[in-house]
Order: C-alpha cells, then sequence, then structure tokens
C-alpha cells in the first residue's frame, strides 16, 4: 500500500516578505517584488532589475555562522528553520535515521565561486577562503540543513535547472513512499543576483529588458512580454508520512498526492514547442495521485514571462485537461516573485498548497492583454476555491528539458 505524505510545515524567504505570511499576504495583494538594482556593479549590465529578497539574511542569522555560508545556503537554513517550527517539531523527538533532507539548487554557490576567483585574481592564492568549498558545494545548503535538524536517513540535492525546487519535493515523497523516511524537509533555494548570471540570462535574450519599470516587468501570457525578472530566495517544506504526522498530532496543511517527471530531449535552452515533455509529467502526476482531469480546480503554472515557453504551458494544460482545461483556475505567481530558478518550484509549491488550505487563488499582475495563443482561465485578482475536496498542480520547467509536475489535494 502507497504511503499518504503530507505537509505539516512551511518556510520562505522571498522577494516578497521575510517569512511564509508576509509573502502569502503580498501575494494575494498582488505586490510585485521587483526593484531596479542599486548596487554600483550594475550600471553596465543591459538588464538592471532583479527580485531580491525582502529580508536579508544577516538580519536573521548569527555574524559567524552566516559567514560560512553562501548566501544560497543562508537563505535555506532560514527557511527550512521556518518550515520546521511550523511544523510544530522543535520540541519533537524525531527518530534521526527516518529523517531526511532534499533541497535543490538550480546554480549551487555561484557567488561564492565568482568571489572567490576574484580573491585569488586579485589578492593571490592565500587569500581565498578555506570554507570557499563547503560554500560553493551545490549540496552545501542541503547539508547545513540536514546539520541544523540532524537528519541521517539521507541529505540530497536535486539539480535540474529551474525544474530542481520541484524535484526536491518529489525526491521527498519518494523518500517516505519507499520507507527511507518518516519526515523529510523538502524545497529548494537560489541565489544568483550577481552580474554575471545577469549578462549571461540577457544575451541569451531569457531576461526582460523593462528597466524603467521593474514591477511590469514580469508579465506572464500578456502580448508584451519580454523575459523573466530573476529572482532569489529559498522555500521549505516539511513533508511526513501521514501515520506519523497523526500520531504526533500535527496540523496538515494538504496531501501531496503525485508527482510526474519528466525530460524533452528536444534542446538545453528552448522547450518542446508542442509541450509534449510537460503534458507527459502533468498526466504522471495525475495517474500517480489518481486524479482524473475534473478533479483539478487549480494550476499554478511555471509561466516564466517568455514568449515560447508561456505558450508551450498553455498547450500542456489543454493536452493534459482536455474539455476540463476550461474549469480550472490558473496562475503563475512568477509576476511578482520573479523567476527563483531552483527555488521556484519551491515558493509555488507552498503557494499552491496554502491556496488549497486557505482556498484562495493569487492573482496573474502584469497581464493586461492575453496572448491569442493562450486560452486558459487566469486569475488576475484572488479567486476563492469552492468548497469540498480539491486537487491543483504545480508545474516546473527548466533548461535541458526538465519538467516536473506535482498534484497536491486537500485533506
Amino acid at each position: 500500500m502507497t504511503r499518504t505524505v503530507v505537509v505539516t510545515g512551511l518556510g520562505l524567504t522571498s522577494p516578497l516578505g521575510g517569512d511564509v505570511g508576509s509573502t502569502w499576504e503580498a501575494l494575494l495583494a498582488g505586490r510585485s517584488g521587483a526593484n531596479r538594482l542599486e548596487h554600483e556593479w550594475a550600471a553596465q549590465l543591459p538588464v538592471r532589475i532583479a527580485a531580491e529578497v525582502a529580508v536579508e539574511p544577516s538580519e536573521v542569522l548569527e555574524r559567524v555562522k552566516a559567514r560560512r555560508m553562501d548566501r544560497s545556503a543562508q537563505f535555506a537554513v532560514i527557511a527550512a528553520k521556518q518550515a520546521w517550527a511550523d511544523a510544530g517539531l522543535e520540541d519533537v523527538e524525531v527518530d534521526s535515521e527516518r529523517l531526511g533532507v532534499a533541497c535543490a539548487s538550480g546554480i549551487g554557490g555561484v557567488t561564492t565561486l565568482l568571489s572567490s576567483y576574484d580573491a585569488l585574481r586579485d589578492k593571490g592564492p592565500r587569500r581565498v577562503s578555506p570554507f570557499a568549498i563547503p560554500m560553493l558545494m551545490p549540496n552545501s545548503a542541503a547539508a547545513n540543513i540536514g546539520l541544523v535538524v540532524g537528519a541521517q536517513a539521507g541529505v540530497h540535492t536535486p539539480v535540474s535547472a529551474c525544474a530542481s525546487g520541484s524535484e526536491g519535493v518529489a525526491l521527498g515523497v519518494d523518500m517516505i513512499r519507499l520507507d527511507r523516511a518518516d519526515v523529510v524537509v523538502v524545497g529548494g533555494t537560489e541565489a544568483a543576483i550577481h552580474p554575471l548570471p545577469l549578462a549571461a540570462f540577457a544575451n541569451m535574450m531569457a531576461l526582460s529588458k523593462r528597466n524603467d519599470e521593474p514591477e511590469a516587468a514580469s508579465r506572464p501570457w500578456d502580448t508584451d512580454r519580454d523575459g523573466f525578472v530573476l529572482g532569489e530566495g529559498a522555500g521549505l517544506l516539511v513533508l511526513e508520512s501521514e501515520e506519523h504526522a497523526k500520531a504526533r498530532g500535527a496540523r496538515v496543511y494538504a496531501a501531496v498526492a503525485g508527482a510526474g517527471v519528466t525530460s524533452d530531449s528536444h534542446d538545453i535552452a528552448q522547450p518542446d514547442p508542442e509541450g509534449r515533455g510537460g503534458a507527459r509529467a502533468m498526466a504522471i502526476a495525475m495517474r500517480d495521485a489518481r486524479l482524473q482531469p475534473a478533479d483539478i480546480k487549480h494550476i499554478n503554472a511555471h509561466a516564466t514571462s517568455t514568449p515560447q515557453g508561456d505558450v508551450a504551458e498553455a498547450l500542456m494544460v489543454h493536452a493534459t485537461l482536455g474539455a476540463a482545461a476550461s474549469s480550472v483556475v490558473v496562475t503563475s505567481t512568477k509576476s511578482m516573485t520573479g523567476h527563483l530558478l531552483g527555488a521556484a518550484g519551491a515558493l509555488e509549491s507552498i503557494a499552491t498548497v496554502l491556496a488549497l488550505y486557505n482556498r484562495v487563488i493569487p492573482p496573474t499582475i502584469n497581464l493586461h492583454k492575453v496572448d491569442e495563443a493562450v486560452d486558459l482561465d487566469i486569475a488576475t485578482k484572488p479567486r476563492d476555491l469552492p468548497p469540498g475536496d480539491l486537487a491543483a498542480l504545480n508545474n516546473s520547467f527548466g533548461f535541458g528539458g526538465h519538467n516536473v509536475a506535482l498534484a497536491f489535494r486537500t485533506v
């Protein structure tokens, strides 16, 4: 019998707020986290806007410990501690050998890598930090979370570009279903707002160049969209087997009912224009969750505000849900948070869980004229969900043709 996996804790640090409550409030209010970059290093870049975290890690973490972590790991530890406390596990004895971590990242400790090279070039090898390797390695965030909570069932770091965060959730589900763990801290983190990634993304025409109106730059499905806004932050969730959660009387937000993971084998950067890989991921997630198209009432879409990707995802929704697609309310929270790369799927999983738990869908902002190729019911204001049992999907797609769809349901 397949073990039921439930969500009992949520943690966030995002461009909209330093925790789950402030981020959720901003999402429902339709506020953008994008701003002009005021750093001196941004002055000569073709794109000078991004969605930086609302609360700097230095305001939360102990200074000495923070100095030994890359910014991405700092975000992850902050969000993981929140999720752990939210799950009510701070004063609960959890079997460490039944406790795991799956915290993903698309790029890892890139700011540490680049700053360490600068130190080597400008000041010589003796000025490279002895902590550089454990800071820049992609598994650093997951390892640091594992140290915080004492996880010994396995600490993992999926790396699948912008699908990484959702793949972290899917891996945690597998760990519990395969009876490798009872509790897993899952999600993703990213900290890549730095001149090199910004220049590289801009030169491949992936970023919006609306430097004079950053809050309006991320505009999924709009006819005037011109690319995504780079964001940063982390989202972590505590997953438990249903029996473990019930045994300790935990509050349950939702169930992670299914996951679908596929690949396109189409192009290193562009999605399959017909969206076949993503559609298969959605179908697999629904089959895994034993859901029918009519059961899906909401989709938190990947929708990054790129010309090709937004249309491809609309095709996926119709290919997967058929006639039921017309009764599904779709939103893209990236219109407010920007694109958190490897953390995007984790943040959006939290938004999907909260939409089911609170029965209200956050809006998509900056959508003034819907692309004619997109035939979806898109929420541009908060939209209430009906009473009764509900199910929702969260889609994540990444460079390299990675596709992950997660199915959540009310409990």
